[in-house]
């Protein structure tokens, strides 16, 4: 884990601080390293597939933020990165989307085929890890979230917040990865799957990214 970590910090120095995608990063970063310093200290009791899983998933995210053609999934955050009408909650939101909805999933998966198990294996330490991004949720709407009176008048940010389940994405990923270790020896299905996923999260991401700033201006003339 301490070379994703590393390469969290090199995002969080490189990029500017109102940018989308380090406004998730930084609250990723310090979930990220809280995940690190309780495997060290043996708050998990199978560190190694903690680890794995852990670094797995963060890989998923750096890589996609890195590549020439990111996953559908992450699109909408790349691309509204720097959009002066979209929040920075809804960017944080958005990239817990893409990642729980789409990453999860497959980091279970990848986990799976890297220390031969079955997700089943798996279950205690994908809730434990799912308990850290309770904590990343948590660290979002307490950082980046509007004041009261902001939201009074924000009726489509109040929607936009009321309208993503942490629960129920944390749910669909589980689901999701039972299924596609189920197919993996159907590739052609699995790929389609996987597929199908991924647009469906980044649709969802889309929909969070929806720009905010002149419906709420509006509401003030």
């Amino acid at each position: 884990m301490e070379a994703v970590l590393a390469r969290m910090r090199a995002l969080d120095e490189r990029l500017p601080a109102q940018d989308g995608v380090a406004v998730f990063n930084r609250v990723y970063l310090t979930v990220t390293q809280a995940v690190y310093e309780r495997i060290s200290h043996g708050g998990f009791p199978a560190p190694r597939r903690a680890s794995v899983l852990s670094a797995r998933f963060a890989e998923r995210y750096l890589a996609a933020v890195e590549a020439d053609r990111p996953p559908a999934c992450w699109r909408p955050l790349l691309q509204y990165r720097r959009h002066p009408g979209v929040r920075p909650l809804q960017h944080a939101l958005a990239g817990i989307n893409a990642h729980i909805g789409h990453d999860l999933a497959l980091a279970v998966v990848s986990t799976c085929h890297a220390l031969d198990c079955e997700p089943r294996a798996l279950e205690a330490d994908f809730e434990r890890v799912g308990d850290t991004l309770v904590a990343l949720e948590e660290h979002i709407r307490e950082d980046l979230m509007p004041g009261p009176d902001l939201l009074e008048i924000a009726d489509p940010l109040t929607h936009l917040l009321g309208s993503w389940s942490l629960d129920r994405a944390r749910s669909g990923a589980w689901a999701a990865a039972r299924l596609l270790w189920s197919l993996r020896r159907s590739p052609d299905l699995a790929q389609e799957f996987t597929q199908s996923l991924d647009s469906g999260v980044g649709l969802v991401g889309r929909c969070l990214l929806t720009p905010v700033r002149a419906a709420c201006a509006a509401r003030l003339l």
